[in-house]
Order: structure tokens, then sequence, then C-alpha cells
């Protein structure tokens, strides 16, 4: 059995959804009967409840509910230990994987720039299947159990022009792909950053949740000027995500992304892969090995690009400007979202990652006869780089008892442990708490209380109870 800190929640028809955004921690909801009013009470405290604000005798003037205490009578909780249990074994899990681009184009006018990489959504887990299962087996059918889903930018409207529809498609490896293509932000929204939404629910209308993306900046174009750290959050940072796009004489319909199937590299018109982009140590690299090290990525750099997803790591390589279609060898300056650049092969004789149709290759460039700084390049070896973002929701709908959403999703920010010995208290900072969350440590649930949206406190159960197996517990010894 795998053994973790899990939150769940105890729902409450009377708790109103708060949009939310961010990684998430694994939830899985179950329902209670209604609260009993309670009263604020001063001692020892226990599981919250819902106040009754309706009652005067029971009122808690709503400037002090976001930050005081108070204690309920105890409920008995559907989510019991053997339920949780069962779900550490089978682990019938959902994510929705959202990937997107740091930087958004704004378009002017009639022109509409689409989001580039287009933002994707991978669905997985054996949770879908599970809970459309159910869905069948409560006399629903086929077409009422579809997965469907709408993105768009938050604090849109709502008409079809500003949200698409996801078309989810199964892929060999059993997740759903769906992509966003003619996602475009125009000159009318005045926003320096947004976020992307995504809407999902079955076919017979019950909704999942709403799912966010990461912030996103807002550009007017790619800067040409020479880049400085000043301007960080433009410049690439060594082991940031990035996504390479090759697109020729500025068509849309001819841009191929750099991508991996299977662990070969490819040139996808359809799906994206984002990348982690390392600087290479120079002098580890002559010792035949590739320590990493930080900093921002400039050109004239060995840098490692690695597939987030599959591991698969492309050969050190050192980045180069282009300029029309020349690469300098001579610049090194940070290197800039949306900045033209090709990939030369260390200590190759002038050999560039380029593509060929759908595959990957390498070309030789050639020397340039009037500036020996310059290397003359094909189309198909000159890259567009862009920074990019992951944002994964993972949960569980197998013991929810309850059609209510499963977002907004609480965030942990940082754990903070206070006390130890017989009384240990955890206090979890974060985003969307409620008093429905409950604290697990494996299938052992913690005395926990709601303090406030950002802040939960539970009492950490005795080691003994969720992890019978250690033997040997950490002392700390002074000489």
């Amino acid at each position: 059995m795998e053994h973790g800190m899990y939150v769940t929640s105890q729902q409450s028809t009377e708790l109103q959804d708060e949009q939310s955004n961010g990684k998430n921690i694994e939830a899985t909801p179950d329902r209670t009967e209604d609260y009993p009013p309670v009263l604020p009470l001063s001692g020892s405290l226990t599981h919250l409840g819902q106040v009754d604000q309706s009652d005067s005798r029971f009122r808690i003037p709503d400037e002090q509910l976001s930050s005081c205490w108070y204690r309920s009578i105890p409920v008995q909780p559907v989510l019991t230990r053997d339920s949780l249990r069962q779900y550490l074994q089978v682990r019938p899990d959902q994510t929705v994987l959202i990937l997107h681009a740091k930087v958004a184009q704004k378009s002017y006018g009639s022109e509409k720039r689409f989001f580039c990489p287009p933002p994707c959504v991978y669905l997985s887990g054996p949770g879908w299947k599970l809970k459309q299962e159910e869905l069948k087996a409560s006399g629903l059918g086929d077409s009422a159990c579809k997965l469907c889903g709408y993105m768009g930018l938050d604090n849109a409207g709502s008409s079809q022009m500003e949200t698409l529809k996801m078309n989810f498609e199964e892929q060999p490896d059993s997740k759903r792909f769906g992509c966003a293509k003619t996602l475009y932000i125009s000159d009318t929204d005045k926003r320096k950053h947004f976020r992307l939404v995504l809407k999902l629910f079955f076919s017979n209308g019950q909704e999942i949740g709403s799912f966010y993306s990461k912030l996103i900046k807002v550009i007017s174009k790619p800067s040409q000027k020479k880049q400085s750290m000043k301007n960080a959050d433009l410049c690439i940072s060594s082991g940031s995500k990035v996504s390479l796009f090759n697109r020729l004489r500025s068509q849309t319909v001819s841009t191929r992304y750099l991508s991996v199937e299977g662990e070969a590299f490819v040139a996808s018109a359809r799906q994206w892969a984002a990348f982690t982009m390392y600087l290479v140590d120079d002098q580890g690299f002559a010792r035949g090995d590739y320590p990493i090290r930080d900093g921002y990525i400039c050109y004239g750099c060995a840098v490692r690009l690695v597939c987030t997803s599959t591991g698969v790591a492309l050969p050190t390589m050192v980045i180069r400007k282009v300029n029309k279609q020349y690469a300098s060898l001579d610049v090194d300056e940070p290197v800039s979202q949306l900045h033209k650049c090709a990939f030369q092969f260390k200590d190759s004789n002038r050999m560039y990652l380029c593509l060929s149709n759908e595959k990957i290759i390498q070309f030789q460039a050639s020397p340039c006869p009037k500036d020996p700084s310059k290397e003359l390049l094909s189309d198909g070896s000159c890259w567009t780089i862009i920074g990019t973002e992951t944002v994964e929701y993972t949960f569980s709908e197998s013991l929810m008892c309850s059609q209510r959403a499963v977002t907004p999703f609480p965030v942990i920010g940082s754990l903070e442990l206070n006390g130890g010995g017989d009384v240990a208290m955890l206090e979890v900072h974060g985003e969307n708490f409620s008093p429905i969350l409950k604290i697990w440590f494996g299938d052992v649930e913690a005395e926990t209380m709601y303090r406030s949206p950002k802040s939960l406190i539970c009492v950490v159960p005795d080691i003994s109870v969720f992890s019978r197996e250690w033997r040997w517990l950490r002392h700390s010894w002074t000489a």
C-alpha cells in the first residue's frame, strides 16, 4: 500500500465554487448530510462544519469569517478507511494535462494570430473509462456519456467566437488528445496577462469542472532588440520548458513542430512536445560527461533538449541566432521568446538540426564567403523557440456520491510542521481551501481544522498508525 498525504473533501451543497488555477493535489470528494448549525466556541478544535448565518444567535460578522476558528458537532463522514484503502490500491485517477505557450502574440484589427504552438489537452488515467461505465450503468446511452470540452480565455464572453469546442481523440497509449488551433487574443483586450480555461463535461450535461492554465504574457511582436537580463520574463532559463516549430515562408499551414513518437524525433503538423532545455558545462563536456548548470540560455552556449514526456534527449548542440537564413557564430546575447534560432551539433562540421517533411535530419550549412562569422542554412534548419508551461490536475470521482464539479482545486504551496513528540501539528498553506477538506496520511484520517481559504491545520497521527512497517525513526543528536 502506498503512504502519503492526501486531501479529501466532504461536500456541502451550501458551499459555493470559486475559480482556481495552478497545480493540484489529489482530491477524492464524497458527500455528507447537511451540517447542523454550530456555535463559535473556545477550547479544543475538531472537524469543522458549516456556520448557520441565517440564525442571529449564531451569526459571525462577515469580516471575521475568513480568519476565525470555530468548532462543529462531529459529523460521521461517508468516506471510510476501507474505501480509501481500496482507492490507494487501485488508483482509478483522472488526469487533465494542459500544455500551452508562455507568451501570446496579440492580433490587430481583423487579423487573427493564432496561438503557436496551439494549447493542447491530454486526458489520461483509468478513472475516465470507469466514470463513463458508471454513467452507462445508470441507464444512459453511449451518446450521453461522451467527454466534451470547450476552451477559451478567462473572463471572456460566452459566444462561440471566443470559445472553441475540443474534440478528444483516442491515442494508442489510451490517452485522449484535443487541440485548440484557432484561439487568439485581439487588440480590444487590453490585458497584459490572461489564462486559458478548459470546461469539461459529459454529453448528458453533467459538469466535470473548469481547469485553468498558468498566466500567459501578451506581447505585440517578437523583440528584435538585443535582450538583457532585465527582461527576465522574455528570456529562457536553463531547466525551463520550450517548444520548437518551423514555419516555411510564414505560412501557418506549413507549421511543423518538433515532437517525439516512440523514441524517434519527428516534425509533426498535429502535436507538439515540450522539451526541457539545459545549459551544458563546456568543461564537463570535454571530460566526457554532461553536467548541467543554471543561468539564462545565450547564443553560442551548449544545450541539451530532453522531452518532458518520454525522457528522450537530443545530442548536445550549440544554439545559434538566425538572421535572414544565416546562423550568426559570434552572437552571445540571451535567447528571447519567439526568436529564430538554429541548433548546431557540437563539434560537428557545420551540421544542424533540420526537418525534411516529417523527418528530423542533419543538414550541413554552407560557409558565407563574405563573412566567416555566418553560415547559410536551409529553410528546414531555422526554428522558432518559445517557452511553454504545463499544468496537471489529478483527481478521482470514484468515491463521489454527487454530481458536483471537482473544481476549484485545492493548491498546496508549502507545509509547516509545528511541535513534535506526542503532539505535532501540520499547517498547510495554499489556495482554494474550504471546510469540507480533510487531510489523510495514507488510509488514516487526520483531525483537520479549516482556518481560511489559504490555510488548513491538522494533527499528525502517530507514525505507527499509518506506517506500521517503519521500524526506525530519525532522532537528532548533538555532540
